[in-house]
């Protein structure tokens, strides 16, 4: 039973997850940030461009200066315009930006210009596609709206343990980050989904990424922060009215999306059944452990005091505007996925695992690169995925490319590697050992084809076994795998094993 700590409102100990969601009904709410990939920010001509130096790419405007004036950059209106229409949202004829107050440490006016009621683009969805016990399943989520924004800028906190501002010594500030436009897309609450609420969660996220990319509006690098989320949630007794609701802030990869949904469901549920009481708060997600802390009280309505910006005019996109735009949207996600699995003949099944991996363009590049389809599909969603589960990062995250791949098969195709063999060059790659030829020099992976060393190895094992060598010339041919898989062990896995049998039944003068 777990137990709750009555000054804070937290527990010390969280209720197994189905446990939880036998009890409850969830709902999820996301807001997702996304950095956009213009050249210059919102509102002034200073670099985007991600790691230069501290405070070098700002100007009066971006600094808050007093004088400075702000104009709308066209290309983040554009980019906008084409991120509503990939969503099916109506983009509005007339929108305005407003300024909301509230004290912002990273922001240098002190304000944010952002949009409030009036945001460029609304009423949309994005179907995902989940796996259920019942085979694939989708989910409409509903998109609230599309609305610009500035990001702000960086802190450090120095001189603490946790890198937080809590028991640090000071803060440093860089604001090259700030005026960078920012896009912000608000779910509708997503009901009904049960205990697939993280995987709905994860995939909506997933599939919004995968758009972001597919436009060619941002690079949507969660570690770097170019794309972060706000996972919003709250449960509530079957049939009762929604609970309060939580956000936990700042989520920076698809695996956390999930982890966090799933973790706040654990909590919520242990609070309420330990007889307290969920509060309406925002929450830090901690990758190590796997669970939130809390950040803030947000139990008084924030009043951020919104007015219309008066140093912008309105933004009114043409039809025309709107319509030559829609012209150049690229294919979409999932018509992608459906031309994909009728190219590479594979069923839904299939295509639903490449694409919860997040394997589709990996795969995709690693055939492009000239591997083929089965080959590259098996090395992603195989060892590959294997390692980037065990290791708690997205598989996108893995310091292999499409490259390294068609060199391994290049390999293992002129049998130098086999397969065995080749999960070790993947395993140097990522633990950055060098090239592909780097890990299978230094750590000698080469297969073992000399005829003479492998009859040495034959004669070895056959030498330690002859009542195997008595059934296989009795005619006993399968017993040969005994006398195969010695070898193998003797060579460490190098020596190739159709070749080994080849050359045993030669020696023992038998045939297949």
């Amino acid at each position: 039973m777990s137990t709750q700590n009555m000054t804070n409102g937290e527990v010390d100990v969280y209720l197994d997850y189905d446990e939880a969601i036998s009890g409850y009904d969830p709902v999820i709410g996301l807001e997702t940030h996304v950095e956009l990939g213009t050249h210059s920010k919102m509102w002034c001509g200073c670099s985007t461009n991600f790691g230069a130096d501290s405070n070098t790419q700002v100007c009066p405007v971006c600094l808050g200066l007093p004088g400075s004036m702000p104009v709308v950059n066209r290309a983040a209106v554009e980019s906008t315009i084409r991120i509503g229409l990939a969503l099916n949202c109506t983009i509005a004829e007339w929108c305005r930006f407003a300024r909301k107050n509230y004290f912002y440490p990273d922001m240098p006016k002190d304000y944010q210009i952002s949009q409030y009621d009036e945001p460029l683009c609304f009423d949309g969805y994005l179907d995902v596609t989940v796996e259920t016990p019942d085979g694939p399943q989708v989910v409409r989520v509903e998109i609230e709206r599309v609305h610009m924004e500035e990001d702000t800028g960086k802190l450090t906190h120095a001189g603490g343990a946790t890198g937080r501002i809590h028991g640090a010594d000071y803060s440093l500030v860089d604001y090259n980050r700030a005026g960078i436009p920012l896009i912000e897309i608000v779910t509708k609450p997503v009901t009904g989904t049960g205990r697939l609420a993280p995987e709905v969660a994860r995939a909506y996220v997933t599939e919004l990424r995968n758009v972001i990319i597919a436009l060619g509006v941002s690079d949507a690098r969660m570690e770097e922060g170019s794309m972060r989320c706000d996972v919003n949630l709250s449960i509530a007794v079957p049939g009762a009215e929604w609970g309060t609701r939580s956000e936990t802030k700042n989520v920076n990869s698809l695996r956390s999306v999930e982890r966090a949904v799933r973790s706040e469901i654990e909590r919520q549920a242990s609070v309420l059944n330990s007889g307290g009481r969920v509060i309406q708060e925002t929450r830090h997600f901690h990758e190590d452990t796997g669970r939130s802390t809390s950040g803030r009280s947000k139990e008084q309505a924030e009043d951020y005091r919104y007015f219309p910006e008066p140093d912008l005019v309105p933004v009114a996109p043409s039809r025309e505007w709107v319509d030559e735009l829609r012209a150049t949207m690229p294919e979409m996600p999932a018509v992608k996925r459906a031309r994909l699995q009728a190219e590479w003949n594979i069923n839904e099944f299939e295509l639903q695992s490449l694409a919860n991996a997040g394997a589709i363009e990996l795969v995709e590049a690693t055939i492009a690169a000239g591997v083929d389809a089965a080959a590259a599909r098996k090395w992603w969603t195989g060892e590959l995925l294997r390692v980037a589960n065990d290791t708690g990062v997205d598989l996108d995250s893995l310091s292999v490319t499409p490259a390294d791949i068609k060199q391994v098969e290049a390999l293992i195709a002129s049998g130098s590697l086999n397969d065995k063999l080749a999960r070790q060059v993947f395993d140097g790659l990522i633990n950055g050992e060098g090239t592909v030829d780097d890990v299978v020099a230094k750590r000698g992976l080469a297969v073992v084809s000399d005829d003479g060393a492998l009859l040495a190895a034959i004669d070895e094992a056959l030498a330690a076994a002859p009542d195997v060598a008595e059934k296989i010339m009795s005619g006993k041919i399968q017993a040969a795998g005994a006398i195969v898989g010695a070898v193998m062990k003797s060579t460490k896995g190098q020596a190739d094993a159709a070749k080994v049998r080849a050359l045993l039944l030669e020696r023992l003068g038998v045939s297949e």
